[in-house]
């Protein structure tokens, strides 16, 4: 750890070139002067508040005699709640950066005093747009951390919440909060994530919580099950962290990361809980029934057109009259990447356009390719399920898991005809199993894998919350 000077000039030289003072606009020094001495205050222009900064400025002005210590001043002088002294110079810096006001003077000598000024630009705390539900609270997560964790904080009153900061990034020094029940979670598990995070070793946390958990998780990328399940609402968090779950919050990321996860946590929507125990239970059976539906639709369907003398006969509505110019296994794989390809066109498009955009552009070109033969109404209905049912859950990243696991199925089945499908469903459930992600002792599969039929049940069916 490198000290401050005793000499006061050589520590506002010292800070003056380290902050780099001159070439960057934004970062401000401002000298105080006292009867006795003065002191120089560093911070970041953005980040003060005005308001506070202009004030303190005024009450140390008012001051006589400016105190023998960087101790004493910050104990009698300082008129601001988070307040610390520090002799570390990287810390000094650091705090600067990120946004804090660091204060040195005559009388410190080699300790500085550190005050925690503050503020981020931030949005309104709103609704996240990919999470919403029909009943309930409209707040979530927004950019600024401090932000997030008083919206935890709001919902658990409770001591035994805990929030461990923590910085990742050699160069971004991107603050990461872990946050946890100490009663209701596994405090190895805790230590472990603990052991992970300090091990980690990259210049920044570029996009997030994504980089955050490639740099926690080997990748392996013929895997394509989300790892970490993300939320943006403080009520699922909150829900998560009083089943002993733990959160891992970074700044600027309105995502906060759940973990242990699990395939059957993807299937847990808050919409879930702000119902009756029945159609809480009923609208989570028909999200399980869709998303099995949209894995093997398409598939199953394109299975049946190949052996047809296995058909019964009630399910011969199912048959095309016509097949289309095109093959009917290359007229599936096509309308997948149309569909993406609306879905990116309606990214770009003005919000205005948006949603006309995408109907009219989706109905324009399925009825131009049914009528000069490229594709058959029976596909476009199917695709259309397909499509329509990937928004019954909310993970983008499960929803082009199923994806390419659908073409994947579709693909072997065209091959080798029912012993692909076979095949490829028992792919699916190996990939399952063998999913890489931060679950401790916990399987990806549990609790069917290892077997707990109690657990089970209580994701299969939504019953009423016990008082603990």
């Amino acid at each position: 750890m490198r000290r401050l000077s005793e000499n006061y000039r050589e520590n506002v030289s010292y800070l003056n070139k380290t902050l780099r003072v001159k070439e960057n606009f934004d970062v401000l020094s401002k000298t105080l002067k006292f009867a006795n001495g003065e002191v120089t205050l560093y911070y970041i222009d953005g980040f003060v508040k005005d308001t506070v900064m202009q004030k303190m400025m005024m009450h140390f002005l008012s001051l006589k005699k400016m105190p023998s210590s960087a101790r004493e001043m910050m104990e009698t002088a300082v008129p601001y709640v988070e307040t610390d002294v520090t002799e570390d110079t990287a810390l000094m810096v650091q705090m600067v950066l990120s946004g804090a006001t660091l204060m040195i003077g005559e009388t410190f000598g080699a300790a500085a005093i550190v005050i925690d000024s503050r503020t981020y630009p931030a949005r309104e705390t709103q609704e996240p747009e990919g999470d919403r539900v029909m009943m309930g609270a409209r707040d979530g997560f927004v950019e600024t951390l401090i932000f997030n964790t008083a919206l935890i904080r709001r919902r658990i009153r409770n001591p035994a919440l805990t929030m461990q900061y923590m910085t990742v990034g050699s160069d971004s020094k991107t603050d990461v909060v872990l946050c946890y029940m100490a009663d209701r979670a596994d405090l190895n598990y805790v230590e472990t994530l603990k052991k992970k995070l300090t091990k980690i070793q990259t210049g920044s946390l570029t996009v997030g919580h994504q980089s955050l958990s490639e740099c926690l998780i080997k990748r392996r990328w013929y895997n394509p099950f989300p790892k970490i399940r993300t939320t943006e609402r403080p009520d699922s968090a909150t829900a998560q962290l009083m089943e002993g779950s733990v959160l891992i919050l970074i700044d600027n990321s309105p995502q906060v990361m759940v973990l242990p996860s699990t395939i059957f946590d993807f299937m847990q929507e808050s919409n879930d809980f702000y119902f009756p125990p029945l159609t809480g239970t009923y609208i989570r059976i028909v999200r399980y029934a869709v998303f099995f539906l949209t894995l093997i639709i398409t598939p199953a369907w394109y299975l049946m057109l190949e052996y047809p003398d296995f058909i019964p006969q009630w399910l011969t509505f199912a048959f095309p009259e016509e097949t289309g110019k095109l093959p009917i296994v290359v007229q599936l794989l096509l309308v997948e990447f149309i569909i993406d390809a609306l879905r990116l066109a309606s990214l770009n498009t003005p919000n205005m356009l948006n949603n006309s955009l995408s109907v009219v552009g989706g109905l324009i070109l399925g009825d131009f390719a049914v009528d000069v033969g490229w594709l058959i109404p029976e596909v476009i209905l199917y695709m259309a399920f397909v499509a329509i049912a990937n928004f019954t859950q909310r993970s983008y990243e499960l929803g082009y898991a199923i994806k390419f696991l659908r073409i994947m199925l579709l693909i072997l089945t065209a091959i080798f005809g029912i012993w692909g499908f076979a095949g490829g469903f028992l792919l699916v459930t190996v990939l399952l199993a063998t999913n890489s992600t931060v679950n401790g002792k916990r399987n990806y599969l549990y609790p069917l894998i290892p077997f707990h039929g109690k657990a089970l049940l209580s994701l299969l069916v939504r019953v009423k919350k016990k008082d603990t």
